[in-house]
């Protein structure tokens, strides 16, 4: 796959549907009409849910305010009469490097996000499994703890543990409990700062030798390799492939991932299941919508 041209924007998500679809249409125009050679054979959407990718219709998503039940691929496909596809996010990257990344090759594969959020993917057989109604794969929404980080409107879910979001609210309890102590801690370095902590910053400070960081990351890993566990148990994939957070920092989340996996994982399901950074990095994304339109889903 090539791609010839893209196009980026804000959604500016404050100014309503509307706005951003126009948006989107004057783009994807002026996209077609530069690629004079090539034929509009068909559009691939990739959005996050919760959606319903049968009807092409967006339901509400929490990032994207005020979308409620917006008939996305009927508004598109009127304007360009060609087939158009739309599938949730971690579904849509999980079909990308299933064809084209890390999960080349490989028949039963599991994609998770692990951006602001986390959801999973799931290649089952040579083919994406959504489920009934489109919700397979919300692994972040399982309690993984009595108590924790707040993902999915869940305090201990999963995506509380390994997430970006998830991340950042895990660090601003641990500092905060560190700086009333008087301790030292180099990326934050008092209780007006809480706020502006990011995974990013989490991530340089650990890799920089921030202990406080590291200790965070451990936590995250110790949940990450339980919810892998319970992954690989369930569905006996070759392959669990993981992106963003974990794809740009692998060193700091392996070891202690690798060694909750062989305690907890069956030993036959976890021998054959390896554990890698997503390829496609950035452009994951591009390659998601690509992917959808390509096989329709």
């Amino acid at each position: 796959m090539e791609i010839l041209e893209r196009a980026q924007f804000a959604t500016e998500t404050s100014r309503g549907p509307e706005f951003s679809i126009n948006n989107l249409l004057e783009h994807a125009s002026t996209i077609a009409g530069n690629i004079s050679n090539h034929t509009l054979a068909g559009i691939g959407i990739s959005c996050g849910g919760p959606l319903d990718s049968t009807k092409g219709v967006i339901q509400s998503p929490p990032n994207l305010p005020g979308w409620d039940n917006v008939p996305i691929a009927k508004l598109i496909r009127d304007e360009y009469d060609v087939p158009v596809s739309l599938q949730n996010d971690a579904n849509a990257c999980a079909l990308a490097e299933w064809k084209y990344g890390a999960g080349k090759g490989t028949k039963n594969m599991i994609f998770l996000t692990f951006g602001t959020g986390l959801g999973a993917g799931l290649i089952l057989d040579g083919k994406l499994y959504s489920g009934t109604n489109g919700m397979a794969g919300e692994i972040g929404h399982i309690r993984i703890a009595e108590t924790g980080p707040v993902g999915y409107g869940k305090a201990g879910s999963l995506e509380g543990f390994c997430s970006g979001a998830g991340l950042a609210q895990l660090a601003r309890t641990i500092v905060k409990e560190k700086l009333e102590k008087g301790e030292r801690v180099t990326f934050c370095e008092n209780v007006d700062q809480l706020e502006h902590i990011t995974a990013k910053e989490l991530a340089e400070a650990a890799t920089n030798g921030d202990q406080t960081a590291f200790e965070i990351f451990k936590i995250s890993a110790k949940y990450l390799g339980l919810g892998l566990s319970l992954l690989i148990d369930l569905f006996n994939p070759e392959r669990i492939v993981i992106g963003s957070n974990y794809a740009r920092n692998p060193d700091l989340f392996s070891p202690i991932l690798h060694k909750i996996i062989e305690q907890e994982a069956l030993p036959k399901s976890s021998q054959v299941c390896e554990i890698v950074p997503a390829a496609l990095g950035d452009q994951v994304g591009d390659y998601a919508s690509l992917t959808v339109a390509m096989l329709g889903e």
